[in-house]
Formats: structure tokens, C-alpha cells, sequence
């Protein structure tokens, strides 16, 4: 049985807010990073993925608002993290999809990520867009950001889920 078979995810409750921490602590090279009190403000947003009696996975979404149109907001997909040693088990793709299934029910207009992993959100629907075509409503993620001097300096890679489209032609 694959580990992912053996993941349970869920949604985080306060008791998991410094587990989810000290996560994204350990893959600070690859997150924005959080304090305890973002973590906690946030942790209706969080889901855990639970394997061999421990918690080992997060991942998060942040609603951006567009001024003036609450319906055009984009959300993106923030903090996902998994234990080393259980990465490439599918545990990081039950946790995006645990979040895409609370997304979706929001009906945003674009749900979006940057990341360091673009092929495992291209195996997940992403596309590779231009970041100046979401940077205005990222910008609160960047500027907490002290990794890079602006978010173009940034290697991440801004990615657009394409499974949402509007009939519109968008």
C-alpha cells in the first residue's frame, strides 16, 4: 500500500498550528515564510496530511480580492509542505487536492500558485503564466518575502490552474 493510500488529510485545527510551523520552518527554502500568529490567524485555510501516526504534510490557500469585484478574486495555493522522507508518495497531491476541493466551492475567478515544482503542478492542471499577470494581487506574499530583492528576481514560477476556465473564452 503506497503512502498516500495511508495519508489522511484533513482540516487543521488549532492543535496543529505549531506542527504546521515548525513545516514550513523546515522548508524555508521553498516557502514564504510564517509566523506562528499568520499560521494560527489563518488555520481555517490549512488541511494536514496525517501517515504512521504523525503529522507529515500541510497546505493552505490565501483568498486575493479584486477592488470592486468580489467575484474576480484569485486564490492562491500557499505553504505546501511535506516531510522529506515522505515526499514522492502522492501525499502533496492529496493535500492540493483536499484544498482545490475548498476552492472550487468559493468559485474564484483564477486559482493560482508560485513554486519551485512546476512539474508537479503541471500534473495537476497548472499552466506556466507571466508573474506580471498576477503579481498585483501576490504582492502580499512577496513583500513578506526576504529571499529576493523584488518578486521578478524571484526564480519561482507563477502557474495559473487551467481546469477552471469560464465558458466565457477565458
Amino acid at each position: 500500500m503506497s503512502a498516500a493510500a495511508e495519508a489522511r488529510i484533513r482540516a487543521a485545527t488549532l492543535k496543529d498550528a505549531e506542527t504546521i510551523y515548525a513545516l514550513i520552518r523546515r522548508n524555508s527554502d521553498q516557502l514564504v515564510p510564517r509566523s506562528l500568529g499568520s499560521v494560527v490567524e489563518s488555520i481555517d485555510r490549512f488541511f494536514v496530511a496525517e501517515a504512521e501516526g504523525e503529522t507529515v504534510g500541510c497546505a493552505s490557500y490565501q483568498i486575493h480580492p479584486e477592488i470592486g469585484e468580489a467575484e474576480a478574486a484569485a486564490v492562491e495555493i500557499v505553504s505546501l509542505a511535506v516531510k522529506s522522507i515522505f515526499r514522492r508518495r502522492g501525499i502533496g497531491r492529496l493535500l492540493v487536492k483536499a484544498a482545490m476541493e475548498r476552492i472550487a466551492a468559493l468559485r474564484p475567478r483564477e486559482i493560482v500558485v508560485l513554486t519551485f515544482a512546476p512539474e508537479f503542478f503541471g500534473s495537476l492542471g497548472f499552466q506556466e503564466i507571466p508573474k506580471n499577470k498576477i503579481m498585483h494581487k501576490l504582492y502580499t506574499g512577496c513583500i513578506n518575502c526576504t529571499k529576493h530583492g523584488n518578486p521578478y528576481t524571484c526564480p519561482e514560477i507563477a502557474m495559473e490552474y487551467s481546469g477552471n476556465k469560464k465558458e466565457e473564452g477565458k
